[in-house]
């Protein structure tokens, strides 16, 4: 990280701002292009291990690319404003970068995966119960790697 000075160290902080996080951008390898999509999403931090979990339809491009190669990056961020001085423009943000693997999910995990989506899209204790867990794919992608940065 060129600007260690704005680097986010504390797992605490980085798992905050993960927290504060509304969507992730989920990096994909493709072909030829790399492919970037938006999602909703959970997570929980085990204390050994980050994972986030996000679903999906049963099929689909992102799918097919992650059935290739589940090798992934994560993005997600915070705006806060823009910020002027006499000679320049910038941003206040924080955010956090991950690299790790994705995998189907099922069963009881699957189960505890959506619940911890719904919780982090504010609706804990929802239960979907219209749209069966068979009808979609769920992912966790455990973390190797995270990294935050911040300028306020």
């Amino acid at each position: 990280m060129r600007r260690t000075d704005r680097e986010i160290t504390n797992r605490k902080e980085i798992v905050d701002v993960l927290n504060r996080s509304d969507t992730i951008r989920l990096g994909i390898h493709g072909d030829p292009y790399p492919y970037v999509v938006p999602l909703s999403f959970g997570w929980e931090d085990t204390g050994n291990e980050i994972h986030i979990y996000f679903h999906g339809a049963n099929e689909g491009f992102k799918h097919a690319l992650l059935e290739h190669n589940n090798h992934v990056c994560v993005e997600a961020d915070i705006f806060h404003k823009y910020i002027t001085t006499d000679v320049s423009l910038s941003a206040e943000y924080e955010s956090v970068i991950g690299f790790g693997t994705a995998e189907i999910v099922e069963g009881d995990e699957a189960a505890k995966a959506m619940a911890l989506v719904c919780d982090h899209c504010g609706y804990p204790g929802f239960v979907c119960e219209t749209i069966p867990l068979e009808t979609m794919k769920i992912y966790r992608i455990t973390l190797s790697s995270i990294t935050g940065k911040r300028r306020l």
